[in-house]
């Protein structure tokens, strides 16, 4: 916990903040931006600092501060004179009781950095006008219906050098012919990375399917992940890619950042086309044997609507093992179009292998 701040446990000390009528006016906020200018790909860092300057101490919602993360618009953004969009949580609460509430000691100061990026839409080039404002709430426990008033700091200006070029309406990807995708909870820094996924992912689904379209579609690379030749088998592997390839080139795939859990992502089969990526998943390579783009080409598979495969093993040895020993469930198995994507070690097609 830091320093300058107590838990708040008593209903009756409330009472401080709600029956003082300026108190709020006591708490100085201000905002300090790490850098004036950002480069493309660089995350939007800002220190939000909350002081005492009285000699009381002051209650605090904690939801109205940066504590715990941002759970709410407390940032008033503008790009360009423009209002920017929120793209975080908005949350449902119960009134809020005296656990809610932080003391925040007379003299004492709170100081948190909030990444922005994840949560208001800051891909496009511009300049970006940033107050700190959370507006007054009625407090509640009292019966003299005071209310807590506004904490607000001063603007600060930052310049953002943005994925998308200065002027653009939307956060679509700069291919004119690609579907619109969308990120939530993903810092900018995480989009740059993201988009080479997506591109990294598409081409091996693309790669993937002229392989298997190439007139002699069972060569190592298929025995590899597939198994033996078989026409039934064969065709079910192939309308699966071209399900996964038109996911990556024709559908609104979304992909969300706000997971911390150690695994690479996670899906929804019936809910298309989100994508959770997760702490794994940030320490792979783009590409190359369990890579960000062949990680996002296993989950599209998941789909109901693409392939609806399942997770029979993990793992490279144990898919290959599958694919001699049980070539009828390698062919749903999630893993095993993600390996036949990165085709790392690299196979020869059975042309290559011919000679031809």
């Amino acid at each position: 916990m830091h320093s300058g701040f107590l838990l708040s446990r008593a209903a009756g000390a409330l009472a401080v903040v709600c029956g003082a009528g300026a108190a709020h006016a006591q708490v100085n906020v201000t905002l300090s931006p790490a850098q004036p200018a950002v480069g493309r790909g660089d995350n939007v860092l800002v220190s939000v600092t909350l002081t005492n300057t009285s000699n009381t101490v002051q209650h605090l919602l904690r939801w109205r501060t940066p504590q715990q993360g941002l759970e709410a618009p407390l940032f008033e953004v503008q790009r360009d004179g423009q209002p920017v969009r929120y793209l975080g949580r908005r949350i449902k609460r119960a009134a809020p009781g005296p656990a809610d509430y932080l003391q925040l000691a007379p003299g004492a100061a709170l100081t948190h950095t909030v990444e922005l990026s994840r949560f208001y839409e800051m891909t496009i080039t511009g300049n970006y006008t940033i107050r700190y404002r959370s507006p007054a709430m009625p407090s509640p426990g009292t019966t003299v219906g005071a209310v807590v008033g506004e904490l607000a700091s001063t603007p600060v200006t930052i310049w953002i050098d943005g994925r998308l070029p200065r002027g653009s309406r939307t956060t679509i990807l700069p291919e004119a012919a690609a579907p619109a995708t969308g990120f939530a909870n993903c810092s900018n820094a995480q989009q740059e990375h993201l988009v080479t996924a997506i591109d990294a992912g598409r081409a091996m689904a693309a790669d993937s399917q002229a392989y298997l379209t190439s007139g002699t579609p069972y060569g190592a690379r298929y025995a590899m992940w597939f198994g033996a030749q078989d026409a039934a088998r064969g065709a079910k592997v192939t309308a699966n890619v071209t399900a996964i390839k038109e996911a990556f080139e024709n559908k609104p795939l979304k992909i969300d950042c706000d997971c911390d859990e150690p695994y690479f992502a996670y899906v929804y089969p019936a809910r298309p086309y989100t994508v959770w990526v997760c702490k794994a998943f940030w320490a792979a390579a783009a590409t190359g044997t369990d890579s960000r783009g062949g990680t996002l080409l296993h989950e599209l598979s998941h789909f109901d609507v693409v392939a609806a495969t399942d997770d029979h093993v993990y793992g490279q040895a144990a898919a290959a093992d599958m694919a001699r020993s049980a070539p009828q469930r390698a062919i749903n198995n999630a893993d095993s179009y993600e390996y036949f994507g990165e085709n790392t070690p690299r196979q020869a097609t059975a042309a290559q292998a011919a000679g031809e």
